[in-house]
């Protein structure tokens, strides 16, 4: 498969999705650049922005097993991997599978389960594996895992710990439609006379990981390289940051510029690959100074003021 037949697979694929999802044509492009990149991706914004639906969209038109883990105080991480149960007719413990053992993960409301049981997504996300009782078992390729969490809720809830996510490539947020979208949500409601909106798979599992093979022979410049450095240590360095990003911030801008190309149908990555994903590849790896929180500076502004400073590459 050529970049050419990536990108216009790609964009038959959000074009599907784009049936159930109305007026967020920015935000289905960036989750598909993460699919084609191999992200993990966290969606953070208020409830009823559609979250779910995009992660169930997506699943149904790529053509692959979904599962939906709805995460709460009392989750078991065995509730997620699954654990030996005793048959009493055989006398033998045999493995019940948790849901994890599909290629499209939705974790909703991840932050209200607890750190042990978030941590039960830690190997699966880094290592697409999970240990059950000492033994290891694959998952399913490709293995996604879209979560959400929702930004105004502080009771019951526990804040992902920054390693878990740093396995997040990107983090994202949906935002409110339009007048005019709102007005179609309606109006395509009342045309379905139902809720269910049903999609037709694009591809499948074999397709998707041609497409992400062929993202791999997308051409980056050594000064575009560079520059993605220059950008993630610039992170380390600014006043505003306590922590910056690490090494993984580098290789998630590198993943995602040549992903957002091939959606572009471009076999080379350009700057402006980088400009588009450097606030959601970075935003959520960066730990401020506790004194910006009176001055209302977000991890956002300061990955602005960072692209404004670093000098860009002249390419071609």
């Amino acid at each position: 498969m050529d970049i050419k037949d990536v990108g216009t697979q790609s964009r038959a694929i959000i074009d599907e999705v784009s049936k159930a999802i109305v007026g967020k044509d920015d935000v289905l492009q960036k989750v598909m650049v993460g699919i084609l990149a191999g992200a993990h991706i966290l969606f953070e914004d208020y409830p009823g922005l559609a979250k779910t639906l995009i992660a169930r969209s997506f699943a149904q038109v790529l053509g692959m097993d979904f599962r939906r883990i709805q995460f709460t105080p009392d989750l078991l991480p065995s509730d997620i991997t699954g654990s030996h149960v005793f048959d009493r007719k055989t006398e033998q413990f045999s493995l019940t599978v948790g849901p994890i053992f599909a290629n499209v993960i939705l974790a909703d409301e991840i932050n209200r389960a607890t750190p042990k049981t978030q941590s039960a997504l830690l190997e699966a996300m880094q290592e697409s594996q999970v240990t059950i009782d000492g033994d290891t078992h694959p998952l399913p390729a490709p293995f996604i895992v879209i979560a959400t969490q929702n930004p105004i809720e502080y009771e019951g809830t526990f804040p992902l710990p920054e390693a878990q996510l740093d396995r997040f490539m990107v983090r994202l947020s949906v935002g409110y439609p339009d007048q005019d979208g709102e007005v179609e949500i309606l109006n395509r409601r009342r045309e379905r006379k139902t809720d269910e909106i049903v999609l037709s798979p694009i591809t499948n599992a074999d397709k998707l990981l041609e497409m992400r093979a062929a993202v791999e022979e997308i051409f980056v410049e050594p000064d575009i390289e560079k520059y993605i450095v220059s950008i993630v240590t610039k992170t380390r360095n600014d006043n505003d940051v306590y922590v910056g990003s690490s090494p993984r911030g580098s290789l998630a801008l590198l993943k995602l510029s040549r992903a957002q190309a091939a959606l572009a149908g471009r076999d080379y990555v350009l700057p402006d690959d980088i400009k588009e994903f450097a606030e959601p590849a970075l935003a959520h790896r960066l730990i401020l100074n506790p004194d910006l929180w009176s001055k209302r500076i977000t991890a956002s502004d300061v990955v602005d003021k960072i692209l404004r400073l670093v000098p860009v590459p002249k390419v071609g």
